[in-house]
């Protein structure tokens, strides 16, 4: 028998006809789902310092469990030092088992973590999508404090299929988001 995420399974026996009563959908195809998460870290600092675009790149893989690829700039701006094919940022795109499994370490051992701590901002894009900002990657429990070399922030995005931001507010409400009241 196959590994199936405990988030998958809550969205598929709980969240799709939670949804389905309160959007009044004739089908749960037409139920929003989760289709990925992009996590992003820019790295400006990498013009200067090397090593900081080797040391986010090794953190976003271990906070992601899969492997984080360099963004590289495409064209020179003088204003900032940077040049062509330069590295200045890492991303990761989860989806379907990890992206569930982030989840699920996101909402109950990482977002517990921040100091002050009194829910996400509730402000989504316009077309059901979510991005949620960072400040510091040592909320992961996946990042060991000491190899730590710089504190970076990260965007996290969450993008449904969701057509409005009522329901995609409602699919990660029920995912267990803590948004601000």
């Amino acid at each position: 028998m196959s590994y199936i995420p405990t988030y998958k399974t809550k969205y598929l026996e709980e969240i799709v006809p939670a949804l389905m009563t309160e959007f009044g959908y004739k089908s749960s195809m037409q139920v929003p789902r989760l289709e990925k998460i992009v996590i992003n870290q820019g790295i400006g600092q990498a013009i200067a310092d090397k090593k900081i675009a080797e040391f986010s790149l090794n953190e976003l893989t271990r906070i992601s469990g899969q492997k984080a690829v360099q963004c590289k700039s495409t064209k020179d701006v003088s204003n900032f030092k940077l040049r062509k094919g330069m590295v200045i940022g890492s991303t990761v795109t989860l989806r379907k088992t990890n992206m569930y499994d982030f989840l699920e370490r996101l909402i109950a051992a990482s977002l517990p973590r921040i100091r002050d701590f009194k829910g996400v901002s509730s402000k989504l894009d316009g077309r059901g999508n979510y991005t949620l900002g960072l400040e510091e990657q040592i909320i992961f429990p996946e990042i060991v404090l000491d190899e730590v070399h710089k504190i970076m922030g990260m965007n996290i995005t969450f993008v449904t299929s969701a057509e409005t931001d009522e329901e995609g507010f409602a699919l990660l409400k029920h995912f267990g988001i803590p948004f601000k009241k």
